[in-house]
């Protein structure tokens, strides 16, 4: 009843829905699109739609907004955050820079809109490593907001960026000793990591790579079976695409439990309905801010 209720809304207003892989399986399921943040908000630029509602974490909203600022753009739960984002006010990066005159500064698409307008440079998870090598080497850099996604760049470039002290709860509570129980009891099985797990983890993945790149890889890969090092939400996916492998997600060693992220988990099919009939919560950016933190956005595009 609710699902048909969300269609006739959506089509009514002119909407479209978009979920994160981390969401629920029936909020991807009412999705118009499904995927990682940035290729969502570039998706939504696309079309007509009037309303762009999506169905994941604060910050990807306000990336939606600064790619579509002429559309409205909804987000079903204002409480919807993003430990990785928290962990980097902007006015603490204000000051934290003023220590790094001459750097320049690369963030994580997975902050602020105010973080955002700080940055030269945004990456993604998928296109961090091809950005930083195409600086020169002797280039000085500052990484933020998550310093297991920094420390992986700097291992595999060689380089040396400051790193802001910031993490992603879910992914940097994973552990090595998790992964080893999950290869004891399924040997044969290739481990997949995102590189905002710690290196520990990292250094036992057969594959690190964004939510997109390791839904490829168990895609193409011949191997039946896969550890999975991420949020829980990506399995739907994963199993959907490969009905006939076997997927294992890292516990969270704290609870023994799935290791989800709560803040996804706030986007339900009965506020996403609310949020269409109401055309609020709403994200409101100012023009100055989002011309501010389009430049960064717009400057990695170019690469």
């Amino acid at each position: 009843m609710i699902k048909k209720q969300i269609t006739d809304l959506k089509k009514e207003k002119n909407a479209i829905i978009l979920a994160h892989y981390y969401t629920l399986p029936e909020v991807q399921d009412i999705a118009d699109f499904v995927g990682d943040s940035l290729a969502l908000a570039k998706q939504a630029a696309t079309t007509n739609a009037d309303i762009i509602l999506f169905a994941g974490v604060h910050f990807m909203a306000e990336t939606a907004k600064i790619l579509s600022p002429q559309k409205k753009v909804l987000i079903p739960d204002l409480d919807a955050g993003c430990s990785l984002a928290d962990s980097c006010p902007a006015e603490q990066l204000e000051v934290f820079l003023k220590d790094y005159p001459n750097y320049k500064v690369l963030s994580y698409i997975n902050c602020s809109a105010k973080v955002k307008t700080l940055s030269d440079i945004i990456v993604t998870s998928g296109n961090a490593l091809k950005v930083v090598n195409s600086l020169p080497e002797n280039e000085k850099i500052v990484f933020t907001p998550d310093r297991n996604l920094g420390a992986y760049i700097n291992k595999e470039t060689g380089r040396e960026m400051a790193l802001w002290n910031g993490a992603c709860h879910v992914h940097d509570q994973l552990t090595a000793d998790e992964v080893f129980k999950l290869k004891e009891k399924h040997p044969n099985a290739k481990v997949l990591a995102h590189p905002e797990c710690k290196a520990t983890v990292l250094a036992l993945a057969d594959f690190v790579g964004s939510t997109a790149a390791m839904l490829q890889f168990a895609k193409n890969d011949p191997s039946p079976e896969f550890i999975v090092a991420t949020e829980t939400g990506i399995l739907y996916e994963m199993q959907k695409q490969n009905p006939g492998k076997q997927f294992y997600v890292v516990n969270n060693p704290e609870t023994c439990a799935c290791n989800d992220c709560e803040y996804m988990k706030l986007n339900t099919l009965e506020k996403i309905y609310h949020a269409l009939e109401t055309e609020s919560p709403e994200i409101i950016l100012e023009d100055e801010l989002i011309r501010k933190a389009l430049a960064p956005i717009q400057k990695m595009l170019e690469f």
